[in-house]
């Protein structure tokens, strides 16, 4: 099995909005030898989120687990993505989706966030 992550943003039309998003992927890449990671957009930047995985079945995928890039459950997270993964589950029956919750409800991110909030200002 191929495992793939897709990261799954609102998106921007400002390019420099994309550099943390596409940093993460930098980094799966890096980490994870032979894990393909790739950006996907709900709007106003490319891939969307068919295309993305369109590409990563082209490349071999089985398994893709898509990472809604969320601080919470908004109706993006909670109505649009589920809408999106059943048309790929349907346009792409060979391969495993699985969806993790929106990233900024990990209590691991949580706590980091709380972290970083909390440093003390440089003097």
């Amino acid at each position: 099995m191929t495992q793939a992550i897709v990261l799954f943003a609102h998106g921007s039309r400002d390019p420099l909005w994309r550099a943390p998003m596409e940093a993460v992927a930098k980094r799966i890449a890096a980490q994870s030898s032979g894990r393909q990671a790739i950006c996907a957009y709900l709007e106003l930047c490319e891939p969307s989120l068919p295309d993305a995985v369109r590409q990563l079945v082209a490349d071999g995928a089985t398994a893709v687990t898509v990472v809604p890039m969320f601080l919470g459950t908004g109706k993006h997270a909670r109505e649009d993505l589920p809408l999106l993964v059943q048309k790929l589950r349907t346009a792409h029956p060979g391969v495993q989706f699985h969806v993790q919750t929106a990233i900024g409800e990990d209590p691991r991110m949580t706590a980091l966030m709380a972290e970083i909030a909390c440093e003390s200002p440089p003097i």
